[in-house]
């Protein structure tokens, strides 16, 4: 192992025992936090219209229930879709410089943020463009996972790509939480606050990058390992997975505040307290789905990650039935999804431990040698990442456009409750039969819990 001046490491190897010891493991603890710093603030750019549309009264930006909806779910959209060319970036441009680059290029949609907000009363496109600007903070995701995933060994790779992603993911509720105490200082007419923080937040991401990250030379993310992805079937299988687990973490992420805005409103309370009331309560799911992420993570090391992915699922369906049961009590909603929250936290951890789990399995199949299967296993894991990540954001997606048609049509969200739950049933069942239930396949995909992966070694 090396560092050339470039910041660049060669011969990079975490399998290699004795290099962690001697100094592998503090490289990769250094990428590690200053990963996650820059996926933290581009998840605040990503989420940052969840937080912006609580600071806009209809009656002065013109903006409808609908349409803000319809904003979220244009950021959630372009932040998926720009995670697939993301996690090809980190190998053709290297992880250290593209995260310089994926922070300083979110000062431009904040700038106009504050921009277009400072000038109220402007046509829906102009919101719709902005939001979609700030969605490529989504795709940061992909090239940070991609990135921090070459630098940890198998055995410790559910509790640093749950870190990373938690840590990341942890950007919704702080960003949340800048919005509440804005809103309570200042008023719900004053988003301007929010916007100034995250550019300062933005130049410290970048500049720490480039002072304290790596780039690490070897085989990365490249289109034929993208190709490759495409046509294996489990790349399908766990994108679907991901769209209930990350799928309903962002999508929640964007929706929650705007329900509880409604739900105050329909109470009688004015714009003004709604919007402060809802940003006191909806910044605490997104926390804690962070938070759990990183648990996930360490129970399917231990466990399995499809073994705790179908826990999960079961789960998320015992909440949505909270969720009909209790239509109309702020109380019982607020209870039902912090459950959806902690769970599907838990199940980005699980989820993204079975990649890296299925590929290392697959390899040990091929005609390859050790260097070989290690380099195959890091390429499709990578390609994988960037795939399910990017399918799995489309959920948040679905998630605000099902609210916004089940609005439309009855004013409440029951009927979206009812889709969201026969989902997470249809994602569990595929989990027991594909993972679980001892498919044909099994030897080359299987995701064992660490005991049986040694038990099938000896």
């Amino acid at each position: 192992m090396r560092l050339k001046r470039s910041h660049t490491l060669t011969d990079w190897d975490p399998e290699d025992v004795e290099a962690w010891n001697n100094g592998g493991s503090a490289i990769a603890r250094r990428n590690l936090i200053w990963s996650v710093l820059a996926e933290h603030v581009g998840f605040s750019v990503w989420s940052l219209w969840s937080v912006m549309v609580l600071f806009m009264p209809t009656d002065v930006y013109g903006i409808s229930l609908g349409d803000k909806f319809l904003i979220g779910a244009v950021a959630t959209l372009a932040g998926s879709l720009l995670r697939l060319p993301y996690t090809m970036a980190t190998s053709r441009f290297g992880g250290r410089n593209w995260t310089v680059f994926s922070a300083a290029v979110l000062i431009v949609p904040v700038v106009a943020t504050i921009v277009l907000l400072a000038n109220p009363g402007q046509p829906l496109w102009m919101y719709l463009v902005v939001a979609a600007l700030t969605g490529v903070g989504g795709g940061n995701f992909a090239s940070s996972m991609t990135n921090i995933n070459n630098f940890y060994p198998q055995r410790l790779k559910g509790w640093a790509l749950g870190l990373n992603a938690g840590g990341g993911n942890l950007g919704v509720p702080a960003v949340q939480l800048l919005g509440l105490l804005v809103i309570a200082l200042a008023g719900n007419r004053e988003p301007y606050w929010v916007c100034a923080f995250y550019l300062v937040a933005l130049v410290i991401a970048a500049v720490g990058a480039a002072l304290f990250m790596d780039n690490v030379d070897g085989p990365g993310v490249d289109l034929q390992a993208m190709r490759a992805a495409v046509r294996n079937k489990h790349t399908w299988v766990i994108a679907l997975l991901y769209i209930g687990t990350f799928g309903s973490f962002i999508g929640f992420s964007f929706a929650f505040g705007q329900m509880l805005a409604v739900n105050f409103r329909d109470q009688g309370q004015s714009a003004a307290d709604a919007s402060l009331h809802a940003a006191q309560i909806a910044f605490i799911g997104p926390l804690l789905g962070s938070i759990s992420r990183v648990y996930g993570g360490k129970l399917a090391d231990r466990f399995g990650g499809s073994v705790v992915t179908l826990l999960v699922f079961v789960g998320m369906i015992g909440a949505g039935v909270i969720l009909l049961a209790g239509s109309g009590s702020i109380g019982i909603a607020v209870v039902g999804f912090i459950i959806l929250f902690l769970l599907s936290g838990m199940g980005n951890g699980s989820v993204y431990k079975m990649i890296p789990s299925i590929f290392d399995a697959a390899s040990r199949s091929l005609p390859l040698d050790e260097a070989g299967r290690t380099a195959y296993s890091r390429s499709m894991s990578g390609a994988v990442i960037g795939i399910a990540g990017a399918v799995g954001g489309l959920g948040g997606v679905g998630i605000n456009l099902v609210l916004r048609q089940s609005y439309s049509a009855s004013g409440t969200a029951t009927a979206a409750f009812v889709v969201f739950a026969v989902f997470y049933a249809i994602a569990a069942l595929v989990t027991w039969r594909v993972y679980l239930a001892v498919p044909k396949d099994a030897p080359a995909v299987s995701d064992p819990a660490p005991a049986a992966s040694a038990k099938l070694g000896s």
